[in-house]
Parts: C-alpha cells; sequence; structure tokens
C-alpha cells in the first residue's frame, strides 16, 4: 500500500511539474487558459428592428460619438549608419563625433470601442509596427493599449484596453444598407479632435482597388481625411455599419471618394483574431484572372461572370481535386462566382478541411470537382 502512495504521489508531483512549465511557457495549450478571454460581447440590433426608420442626426452621433476613440501610436525609427564617423583618420582630424541617437515618429487614427471588455476595431496600418499605443477616450479618459492581433489583407486590427464603464457600440445589418443612404463618419482626422461629417452612401461592394488583398468596400462621400482611419461609419440610427479605411485623393485631402470596411466582413474578422490571434482562411491554390468581354467570345460563354483558372499550383488542393489552368469556375458551393475579387472572398471563407464543390467548364462542358480546402498561407499574396 505504501509502494503505490509512493507511486501515485511521485506521479502527481510529476504532472504538476509539467503543468507548471506548459503554463509558463506554452500557456496557450491549456484550453481552460482561454475560457472567457477569447469570447468578445457585442452589441446588435435586434433582428426585427426597423433600421430603416430615420431619427435626427444628432441624435445618432450622440449614440455613436462615445464609442469612437482617438488612437495614438508611436515607434523608434533606428538613426541611419553614418560609416564616415567611424573612420579613423576622420576621427584623428576631427575629433570624437556623437552617435545619431534613433528618434521616435508618431502618428494617429480612430477606433472603435466594440465591448465592454475593452476591445476596439481600428486599422492594421494604423498600429503597423507601434511599440506604443495609446488611446484616448471621448470622455478623456486615456489608456494604454495592447495588440489582440491585425489581419493585413483586410486592414484590419483589435486592440484592447483595461478601462470601466465603456461604451460599446452597435453594430448595425450590412446585407440592409443601400445606396443613398444617409451615414456619418466619425473619426479624428488631422488630430484636430472627434469630428462629425455626413454624406451618403455612393456605392457597395467596391473591389480592384489595389488597397487590400480582400475588398468589398462601402463607398460615400463623408468627407474622410488622414486620422479617420479606423473611425466608425455609421447610419442614421448610430449603428456601425462599416469602419472607415481608405480615401481617394491626389492632395491627401478628402475629394468625397472614401472607402469603409463593412461591419459585417469587421465582424468576422474581429472574432477570429480576438479567438484565434490571427485570421484563417480558405485555400486551394490557384491563380484566376477576370473573364473580359474579348476572353468571353473566345472561350464561347454566356457571360463575363465568373473567374479564369490562370495558374495552377502542383500539389495544392485544387490540382489534386482535377482543376486545369484555362478551366472557368462559376460557382463555388453553388454560390455563383461573379469576378476574382468575390472568388477570392468566396475561397476565403470555407473552412480548412472541409470539401467544397467547384462548377466549372472546361471546353464548353460543365464540370462539377470536389476540392479539399487547405489553410491559406501567411500572406500569400500571390495565389488563392
Amino acid at each position: 500500500m505504501r509502494r503505490l502512495w509512493l507511486i501515485f504521489a511521485q506521479s502527481a508531483t510529476v504532472a504538476l511539474g509539467v503543468l507548471f512549465v506548459i503554463s509558463l511557457l506554452r500557456p496557450d495549450l491549456l484550453p481552460w487558459r482561454n475560457i472567457g478571454s477569447s469570447r468578445v460581447s457585442i452589441q446588435e440590433v435586434a433582428p426585427h428592428a426597423d433600421t430603416r426608420q430615420l431619427t435626427p442626426l444628432n441624435v445618432a452621433a450622440k449614440k455613436a460619438m462615445p464609442s469612437v476613440v482617438n488612437v495614438f501610436t508611436s515607434k523608434e525609427i533606428p538613426a541611419p549608419s553614418q560609416p564616415l564617423l567611424d573612420d579613423p583618420i576622420f576621427r584623428h582630424f576631427f575629433g570624437e563625433r556623437p552617435y545619431a541617437q534613433p528618434q521616435r515618429q508618431s502618428s494617429l487614427g480612430s477606433g472603435v470601442i466594440v465591448s465592454r471588455e475593452g476591445y476596439i476595431l481600428t486599422n492594421h496600418h494604423v498600429v503597423e509596427a507601434a511599440d506604443e499605443i495609446e488611446v484616448a477616450l471621448a470622455d478623456g479618459r486615456t489608456a494604454s493599449a495592447k495588440v489582440i492581433g491585425t489581419d493585413p489583407e483586410t486592414d484590419l486590427a483589435v486592440v484592447k484596453i483595461d478601462l470601466p464603464n465603456l461604451s460599446a457600440i452597435t453594430f448595425g445589418r450590412a446585407d440592409e444598407i443601400q445606396v443613398g443612404d444617409v451615414v456619418l463618419a466619425i473619426g479624428n482626422p488631422f488630430g484636430v479632435g472627434q469630428t462629425v461629417t455626413m454624406g451618403i452612401i455612393s456605392a457597395l461592394g467596391r473591389s480592384h482597388l489595389g488597397i487590400n488583398t480582400y475588398e468589398n468596400f462601402i463607398q460615400t462621400d463623408a468627407a474622410i481625411n488622414p486620422g479617420n482611419s479606423g473611425g466608425a461609419l455609421v447610419d442614421s440610427n448610430g449603428n456601425l455599419i462599416g469602419i472607415n479605411s481608405a480615401i481617394f485623393s491626389r492632395t491627401g485631402g478628402s475629394l468625397g471618394i472614401g472607402f469603409a470596411i463593412p461591419v459585417s466582413l469587421a465582424k468576422q474578422i474581429m472574432e477570429q483574431i480576438i479567438q484565434n490571434g490571427s485570421v484563417i482562411r480558405g485555400w486551394i491554390g490557384v491563380e484566376v484572372q477576370d473573364i473580359t468581354p474579348e476572353l468571353a467570345e473566345s472561350f464561347k460563354l454566356p457571360s463575363s461572370s465568373g473567374t479564369m483558372i490562370a495558374g495552377v499550383l502542383r500539389g495544392g488542393p485544387a490540382d489534386k481535386a482535377g482543376v486545369r489552368p484555362g478551366d472557368i469556375l462559376q460557382a463555388v458551393n453553388g454560390k455563383p462566382v461573379k469576378d476574382s475579387a468575390a472568388m477570392l472572398n468566396q475561397i476565403s471563407a470555407l473552412q480548412p478541411g472541409k470539401m467544397a464543390t467547384l462548377n466549372i467548364r472546361r471546353n464548353r462542358t460543365d464540370m462539377v470537382l470536389q476540392v479539399s480546402v487547405g489553410k491559406r498561407p501567411k500572406m500569400e499574396r500571390e495565389a488563392q
């Protein structure tokens, strides 16, 4: 009996020691360490709420403004190398010279509080490479923020602050917005302080702009200027419908063409970052190109919808499924493919490890192929 007790005690001691080491070096491997920390509670418009009913714009602004913050970042810029100062002859005649000191570069942007736990949505380019991030709330409070994760391919990032009584924004429904709807852009342009501008939705589903890998922008003529990046685009009820991201400008100022990331995409990316620390996307290993009217005529296609497979990665998921260069991809899991940008978004939304159905046209013959979706390599922009 004594021997069994000693064996049990030694086993328990070893197990506790292993758990202690894992908790220090790889706490992410312990499932209970992530319970609660990877969850975020957000406020959304009620499913049956009438979002088309207009409210006074001052009421909408008053509702959304406390949730929009100013984001101040800084990073250290190494001093440029000066080989001449290390030259013995130079130092002999001119003496010792002080070496150039590194400098700090500051920038500013905006962000949106999305939960009372302190999570804030902003742009990747706002916090990129920053080693210090400070957030200023509309009520005057400030706090240091830490980066939870970023996604350069959609230009989104999530940071977190630790403050009580935060005012989280209400998420709107992106599928109900229409061209012509009145919107408000809230942010901190040029560092002058929180500012609200008004406009309308000029277009939806803007892509092929060369701004991000994944593009599905809301276009608005609400004035968006440098510093507005990461701020909120809200509807006339003060509900979040987009994250302001970019402007079209030849001078750096607003020309009435601004772009915001739809709240549906922002929410999806945000939840993945909070849960996983990064974004996991589907991938099948192909290069694609849009179908021009000339290509459509050459392939005897009824329209220019779909996308042409320009290249297939050898040994990749598409190659194993039988996809060949020159195939016309017409649908993914039964959903029609409009163009290469739409195809990129559809494939990325697939879950790695699952099977997907590809409807293709080859030599004027329609075919259905089954592909095992892979995981998109990090920052692999050349192939999808």
